[in-house]
């Protein structure tokens, strides 16, 4: 069953309420929350399936913009991340290498220090050995520099190739609910860019019927309530929908010309 939203004025009143022939006492147009759904990538709309009266349902591809751009760049950044993980790669063996090194001469260090307390080393050794470990331990701040430099690098790229995976995911135009085309706004083959309306859609099963009623139907009128509300059916016969009363102006308002009181 349809849910009918009734707007009514003020000052009017809806006597359909508690009439039982199928006559009605007000007169009104039905509305609808329309969405306007606009592109969120730039390029060219490769297609674009949709035609205005089309029932579309929550998450159908109904168009797909050019990536071919985002392609290529992902390409390139894919190939600078390879390149920059064999560097860390190269940087990260040189590391255990001089690590290596550093643990073998903190282990000649300590017997060239005892020897030398035992006169069996002279300065120069001690002097020697010594300034092997503080070469040895530049070497290892400046490739954990170089390591930091390349891990920055690689979030970077990271990063970088994050954002063309999400260009490319909302390059695909997804139609987010369940609703009638009401009108179809870009053609295919058109360059499109974020935010360019492409297309206008409603929730069918959620109708506001807005009628216009007379002053003294309005006690009758109560927030809350139930209307029936009668449309064309088939074969010219009258169909009745239910729904309830969600607002009531504050103020009066004419009746436009193209409503019947």
């Amino acid at each position: 069953m349809n849910k009918i939203f009734l707007f009514l004025a003020a000052t009017l009143f809806l006597a359909a309420c508690s009439n039982t022939e199928n006559n009605s006492d007000a007169f009104g147009n039905f509305e609808v929350d329309k969405t306007i759904i606009s592109a969120e990538a730039q390029g060219k709309l490769l297609s674009f399936s949709i035609e205005e009266g089309d029932m579309l349902q929550a998450g159908e591809v109904v168009g797909q913009i050019d990536t071919i751009n985002l392609f290529y760049k992902k390409e390139q950044l894919s190939a600078q991340l390879a390149s920059v993980k064999s560097n860390f790669a190269n940087i990260d063996a040189q590391a255990a290498v001089v690590l290596q090194q550093k643990e073998n001469l903190a282990t000649n260090q300590k017997r060239v220090h005892h020897l030398f307390k035992s006169k069996a080393a002279t300065q120069k050794q001690v002097d020697d050995i010594d300034g092997q470990i503080v070469l040895v331990q530049k070497q290892v701040e400046a490739i954990n520099t170089q390591k930091l430099a390349l891990q920055n690098q690689i979030k970077v790229i990271d990063n970088q190739i994050k954002a063309i995976d999400y260009a490319l995911e909302k390059s695909s135009i997804v139609n987010p609910i369940n609703g009638r085309v009401l009108a179809k706004l870009t053609m295919a083959n058109e360059v499109v860019a974020p935010g360019k309306p492409l297309y206008t859609i409603a929730d069918m099963n959620q109708l506001k019927l807005k009628v216009y009623v007379s002053g003294n139907q309005l006690l009758k009128v109560k927030l809350g309530s139930e209307a029936t509300v009668l449309i064309d059916g088939e074969n010219g016969e009258l169909k009745k929908l239910k729904g309830k009363i969600v607002w009531i102006s504050n103020s009066a308002e004419f009746t436009p010309k193209n409503i019947q009181t």
